[in-house]
């Protein structure tokens, strides 16, 4: 699902399309986030992951925190794309850029961008491990999934 710069995508993510995005006059930084599958977890050795999302909700939700950084950040221009399906290791996926006319301002704005999508963007994911899998709940890891999908209660609205 498409909407400009806030993006749920099922294909590989194209960073440089995601940096595009946020490109202006007054820039005079871009700083990006590449979240990638990493092997190990905890201890235990991740083969894939399969992430979902109710798309439309989280699409809503990515604007929001990006309409949260423009208003925190003065001049701040902010794209966010995340990927849904199965990634292997080190797919990409969630790309963040954020262009803002200082540079400080840009390294603070995208990490809060992460933070805020581990908080209220309805994405999840199954891990599968050597020895099983798991719905893993919500990305802030505080609540888990049995089911595959979280209830509507655990869905913010």
């Amino acid at each position: 699902m498409k909407n400009l710069r806030y993006e749920i995508s099922k294909e590989p993510i194209n960073v440089q399309a995601v940096i595009d995005k946020v490109v202006q006059r007054e820039a005079g930084a871009i700083t990006t986030f590449i979240g990638t599958v990493r092997e190990l977890t905890y201890g235990k050795k991740t083969l894939f992951l399969i992430y979902e999302a109710y798309e439309a909700m989280a699409v809503k939700k990515l604007e929001q925190i990006g309409t949260e950084i423009e208003q925190r950040w003065s001049g701040a221009k902010v794209a966010i794309t995340h990927r849904v399906g199965r990634l292997e290791i080190t797919d990409v996926a969630v790309v963040i850029a954020v262009s803002t006319p200082h540079r400080a301002d840009a390294y603070e704005a995208n990490r809060y961008a992460i933070e805020r999508i581990k908080e209220i963007v309805p994405i999840w994911k199954k891990e599968h491990w050597e020895d099983g899998e798991e719905w893993v709940g919500n990305q802030l890891e505080t609540v888990s999934y049995p089911s595959g999908k979280p209830e509507e209660a655990d869905v913010d609205e």
